[in-house]
């Protein structure tokens, strides 16, 4: 970062800019107010003095000539002393206030005035002197009355030159006067310019300084508290400056980096966390599933066992007793509990074939309806208290399919409606085409599955809430679902509790024989 762009350099220099404005125009106004206190010093020294003695001096000569004549009337000593002082007196007072004008500068012209004028005076206190020696006797009359019409010519002659200076030194008055006022006209002038001058440039300072200061700052701040606030799609402007307000811009761009890896990372670590818990939720369900499957399981076995435990003490503590019928009988129920006790280990072995995804699955080209008849023969034969009605044309079915596995899928579908239903129900099984599928379904007017159980009914090791006093692993669902998927299949249910069920196995056709089947329609 140059130094001449850190912020403190450019705040000085705005502040060394203030301050020399500030003193050059102080300067300025000290020198504006500096020429009008010259212009009034030089009234006030000079004109008014110079007006004063002036004054003075027309005011002390215009009485000298009424005094003089006064001593010149005089009748008695006494009036004569009185105005020989007023003479003396004015004298000296026109002598004073000579002085007093003489002792002020002034141009050539008003000194040679005042010379003339002092001159003349001295003219006619001389003629006055040499008319007053004529009145005392000194002089005959002839010498008296010249001296006296001398005298006031000279009188005159004083006056005039006076008067010529009193009018030269009024004007001189009126000049300064005028001077002073234009003087102090050009100071307010300039002061209020410089004023005005001062306040444009501060307020272009001020400016300058919010503009490129103040307001990046305050922008900072902002965003700075919107990143606190956790908005980090913000933009930060100012990273390209070189000063102070750059590097916090740089500053905040790197908070903001970081508070977005660290968002990042909360999510990243809040999903892993939903995954974990899922997993756990996953987890446990199963271990409960298990756990109740292993429980049922136990008891299923436990029936079973019972019933062929059972029949063989009575087959060896009855054995020379028993006739072939009843002997027939007894092995027939031994049979029924092994039967069940096959069916529960089968369906355990599924279960753990499909946890293992060792389940093999091997299609090939084949008739489906020969399968179905067959497992419905089966069904039939397994229970025969149960009417299973077969609703299909002998119309050959293709698929690409697993017959084991099918047979798997339709020996699951019938117990659970045989199972699920009255001794004297009716089970319908059903074939039907669709465009590019075959449906197999499998209707029963059994128990149904409750409401709230309808969701969970393909989850492995789950039974419905209405089925604790009938035998079964809850596994055979699960295992027609994924034998379905396996054949790019689909099943879907309707079932009403107390009322029934009904699953619809989907599966595709064969290409060739959905073609065959549209050229024969």
């Amino acid at each position: 970062m140059k130094r001449a762009q850190s912020i403190t350099v450019r705040l000085g220099f705005v502040f060394m800019f203030l301050l020399l404005l500030v003193t050059v125009l102080g300067l300025e106004n000290l020198r504006s107010l500096s020429d009008a206190n010259h212009v009034s010093a030089q009234i006030r020294d000079r004109w008014l003095p110079s007006t004063r003695a002036l004054g003075d001096l027309n005011n002390f000569t215009t009485d000298f000539p009424a005094a003089d004549g006064a001593a010149s009337r005089a009748h008695s000593a006494a009036e004569r002393a009185v105005a020989e002082r007023q003479i003396e007196y004015l004298n000296r007072n026109i002598a004073l206030a000579q002085r007093a004008y003489q002792s002020i500068s002034h141009d050539a012209r008003e000194s040679d005035l005042d010379a003339r004028f002092e001159a003349a005076w001295r003219d006619y206190r001389r003629l006055v002197a040499t008319r007053r020696a004529a009145n005392g006797g000194a002089l005959n009359d002839t010498a008296g009355d010249r001296a006296s019409d001398e005298s006031a010519l000279a009188y005159d002659r004083a006056s005039k030159i006076l008067s010529t200076l009193t009018d030269r030194n009024v004007e001189s008055v009126r000049r300064a006067r005028d001077l002073a006022d234009s003087a102090y006209q050009q100071a307010r002038q300039r002061i209020l310019l410089a004023i005005l001058l001062a306040v444009l440039l501060i307020a272009g300072a001020t400016v300058h300084v919010m503009r490129s200061i103040s307001a990046p700052l305050v922008d900072l701040a902002s965003r700075m508290h919107r990143l606190a606030s956790n908005e980090v799609d913000i933009e930060v402007m100012g990273t390209a400056r070189r000063d102070e307000i750059g590097e916090m811009a740089r500053a905040v761009v790197v908070f903001r980096n970081n508070a977005v890896d660290l968002a990042e990372n909360r999510h990243a670590l809040a999903q892993q966390a939903e995954i974990l818990q899922k997993k756990l939720d996953e987890e446990q369900q199963l271990t409960l599933l298990q756990r109740n499957f292993v429980a049922m399981v136990s008891h299923e076995f436990r029936t079973p066992l019972a019933l062929i435990d059972g029949h063989a003490q009575r087959l060896i503590a009855m054995q020379d007793r028993l006739t072939v019928l009843e002997l027939a009988q007894r092995a027939g129920k031994v049979r029924e509990a092994v039967h069940r006790m096959t069916e529960l280990i089968d369906s355990l072995i599924g279960s753990a074939r499909l946890i293992d995804a060792e389940l093999s699955y091997r299609p090939e080209s084949m008739d489906l309806l020969p399968l179905v008849r067959e497992a419905c023969q089966v069904q039939r034969e397994l229970t025969p208290e149960v009417t299973i009605v077969e609703e299909f044309e002998g119309a050959p079915v293709q698929v690409q399919g697993d017959a084991s596995l099918l047979s798997q899928l339709m020996d699951n579908l019938l117990s659970n409606a045989a199972k699920y239903t009255r001794a004297d129900a009716l089970i319908r099984v059903t074939i039907a085409r669709e465009e590019s599928t075959i449906a197999i379904a499998v209707e029963d007017n059994g128990i149904g599955i409750p409401g709230q159980d309808q969701s969970r009914v393909f989850q492995r090791y789950y039974r419905g809430s209405n089925t604790s006093d009938i035998v079964g692993s809850g596994v055979g669902l699960h295992i027609v679902q994924t034998i379905a998927e396996l054949h790019s299949g689909t099943i879907e249910f309707d079932s009403v509790e107390g009322k029934g069920s009904r699953f619809a196995v989907r599966l595709p056709l064969r290409r060739w024989d959905a073609a065959a089947s549209a050229v024969s329609a």
